[in-house]
């Protein structure tokens, strides 16, 4: 019994130390991306996890905006990469993965409320199926100030297809939403986050400027803009206290330097 409280102190004793050097240690400069996908009162079967309420939402932006961070588009952030804005205090970045509709219904009017904007990568041969966003809304939403970008055509892990067929998902996705009516789609989102030298260079080659990857951490304009790092939001189980603790993690990452992409 002795040794195993000797065992829990000594426990105890690493972890203190390990979080006071955390703690210690300088936070680089940079800001959080989050990671959203739908946000709704009844997602389907299976992607609870991956769904946020939005009275959740709601508090989170209240979060958000009482503590003085302003959404800027990925656009924004190359825009001022290169010299030609300069970004608000405390940037942050929201982005929406696959075009859900309910990202129209739903995630925009509570956006807007809190005048904040985002990003929203669209599984192209989703768009018009139930439950996903239309050309029309997509429309919408980009003249109410929503960046639009590519989730590629058929959101396929793009390490385990053919070069052929990796160059059909990343340009076929581009080419449809700007067919359609949609701004030059400057930037794209690694399905499930997985991406390779090869896939960044071919992003390169048909002129995207950005892509998002599923690593936590912060961005800057030393950061690679094809590997801007990003924390997932899922539904929370404590309220606040866990989106808190989100953001923290992308603090801690950076830190650490466990995702560093230059």
């Amino acid at each position: 019994m002795k040794i195993f409280r000797m065992y829990i102190l000594f426990l105890v004793l690493l972890t203190i130390i390990f979080v006071t050097t955390i703690y210690l240690l300088p936070t680089p400069e940079g800001f959080p991306i989050l990671e959203y996908h739908t946000v709704t009162h009844s997602p389907d079967e299976g992607s609870e996890k991956y769904n946020i309420l939005p009275s959740d939402f709601s508090a989170q932006l209240d979060y958000l905006k009482e503590n003085g961070y302003n959404t800027i588009t990925t656009l924004e952030y190359m825009k001022a990469k290169r010299g030609k804005l300069k970004l608000p205090d405390k940037p942050i970045i929201l982005t929406f993965d696959d075009g859900y509709e309910d990202n129209y219904s739903i995630m925009l009017p509570i956006l807007e409320a809190h005048n904040m904007k985002a990003v929203v990568y669209v599984i192209t041969n989703e768009i018009g199926n139930p439950g996903y966003l239309t050309v029309e809304e997509l429309r919408d939403m980009q003249n109410r100030g929503i960046e639009i970008g590519s989730h590629t055509a058929n959101h396929r892990p793009l390490i385990d297809i053919t070069r052929s067929e990796l160059l059909h998902e990343i340009r076929a996705s581009k080419y449809f939403l700007e067919w359609n009516g949609i701004n030059t789609v400057f930037s794209f989102s690694y399905p499930n986050g997985i991406h390779s030298d090869e896939i960044v260079k071919i992003l390169k080659d048909n002129n995207y400027l950005t892509a998002v990857t599923g690593d936590a951490g912060l961005n800057n304009f030393e950061t690679n803009p094809y590997l801007l790092q990003r924390v997932n939001i899922p539904q929370p189980t404590f309220g606040l206290f866990e989106f808190r603790l989100r953001l923290l993690k992308a603090e801690i990452a950076a830190k650490l330097g466990i995702f560093q992409h230059k």
